[in-house]
């Protein structure tokens, strides 16, 4: 029996995409083992979405082929469809797996073992030119309470500074009937919270025909009812998809987690239109306040890059008082990674690394005040936690879980509260975790 170990770089689609390719592995009787010596098969699924991310997934390569030579390495999904593209292949890889052929798994294995192949096997496909789903499923996930659930692939979007559509190709949806399909599957395997996710999310159903007439909304109502269900959240949402309407009626899904990932990337409007971004600041700022409207304290969270080319002292000031002004749950910081093959690459005035440390250290640390700002609203207050671990704590042991809001919390029992949802007073700062 072979072993094969696994290794997962990048989102929350890589992370399925891993999970998917070990359960084909399983069915076809292979021995998953941990990621270190010993193994005969390394898959890793690379990721290309910085430089250090391409430099993290080299890193991967070159420790598997270090860690037993005589392996097979698999590199798999965006950062070797990158570089196939360009005609660069690591020496330390042996089979190439492109994205939208990950499905194909056991059968380039098995033809490579047959034939003993003593070149690297390419197998990648013209990406920006399909308009195929990838077929994989999961019945069950590592997390033994919330499955992160892939819905949509690609991305038409093509924002300045981006890699991932040429990654990733464009938009494709899956089909709803197989999603529900899924969802029930895992809720019968005891699974209470799934997370709807995918590489431009919000674009879930406009690939399908109009006969079809789908859309990220219909698809939520679809998931919101499967029994055992109990919670649903969203992955990154454009904001522009955050109408009256669409608001209104996530709002009457008592399911639908108040939890809400906006990516802004600036708050300034000369930089928005830079990016390629499709909003002003305004319009997101309404998108907010729609979300407020309809949800009491919601966690909002977003993404922000400092340091995007031409991004002068002012452009910084007026993102970061904006990013000040809307007070999120979290807000997570990127200093601009230059992509070559985008149009942001061989824009003007690009930012020392320097100032780009400095302006990021400042965002950061604001949005660590503000976190805590949100979280001791909670104080007090009583929230629904899914307990999900017992873990050692200050030399005592407690149960973690998290809230609605996906703030970490811990609580103490004697009882056995995994994969229960509980009601909890939030007594002091202590018990939510960071």
């Amino acid at each position: 029996m072979k072993k094969v170990a696994l290794h997962n770089l990048g989102c929350k689609v890589n992370a399925y995409e891993t999970e998917a390719m070990q359960e084909l592995l399983e069915k076809e009787g292979y021995e998953i083992v941990p990621f270190k010596e010993g193994a005969d098969i390394y898959v890793i699924n690379t990721c290309t979405v910085t430089n250090m991310a391409d430099r993290k997934s080299r890193q991967m390569l070159h420790r598997a082929k270090k860690m037993n030579p005589d392996a097979i390495v698999v590199a798999a999904g965006c950062y070797v469809q990158a570089q196939s593209e360009k005609g660069e292949i690591d020496d330390s890889i042996d089979i190439v797996i492109g994205n939208n052929k990950k499905q194909d798994l056991i059968a380039v294995l098995r033809e490579y073992e047959q034939n003993h192949a003593e070149c690297v096997s390419e197998n990648v496909i013209d990406i920006n030119h399909t308009k195929e789903y990838e077929n994989l499923h999961l019945s069950r996930t590592a997390e033994h309470t919330r499955a992160y659930i892939k819905v949509q692939d690609g991305c038409n979007q093509f924002c300045t500074y981006c890699i991932i559509p040429y990654a990733r190709g464009r938009v494709r949806s899956r089909d709803k009937a197989e999603i529900v399909a899924e969802v029930t599957g895992l809720s019968e395997n005891g699974y209470k919270e799934v997370v709807l996710t995918g590489i431009h999310l919000s674009s879930y159903g406009i690939d399908f025909p109009e006969e079809r007439a789908e859309n990220l909304l219909s698809l939520i109502e679809a998931v919101h009812g499967v029994n055992g269900i109990e919670r649903i959240r969203l992955g990154s949402l454009e904001p522009r998809i955050v109408t009256e309407e669409f608001a209104k009626a996530i709002s009457q899904m008592p399911k639908l987690c108040p939890h809400f990932h906006l990516s802004l990337q600036s708050g300034c409007d000369a930089t928005l239109k830079r990016m390629n971004r499709r909003y002003s600041s305004a319009e997101y700022r309404e998108k907010c306040e729609l979300l407020r409207k309809y949800f009491e304290m919601p966690a909002l969270t977003t993404d922000v890059i400092v340091g995007f080319p031409g991004e002068s002292e002012e452009e910084y000031a007026q993102s970061k008082a904006f990013v000040d002004s809307l007070n999120f749950y979290e807000t997570h910081i990127f200093k601009y990674s230059k992509r070559k093959g985008t149009k942001a690459a061989v824009m003007e005035n690009q930012i020392p690394e320097d100032v780009k440390t400095a302006r990021s250290n400042e965002m950061i640390a604001m949005g660590h005040e503000k976190q805590k700002t949100y979280e001791s609203w909670f104080c007090g207050r009583q929230v629904e936690v899914l307990v999900e671990e017992q873990i050692r704590l200050d030399e005592s042991t407690v149960w973690t879980g998290y809230t609605r809001e996906y703030m970490k919390v811990a609580l103490q029992s004697d009882r056995n509260l995994q994969n229960c949802v509980v009601k909890v007073e939030i007594d002091n700062d202590s018990q939510i975790m960071h």
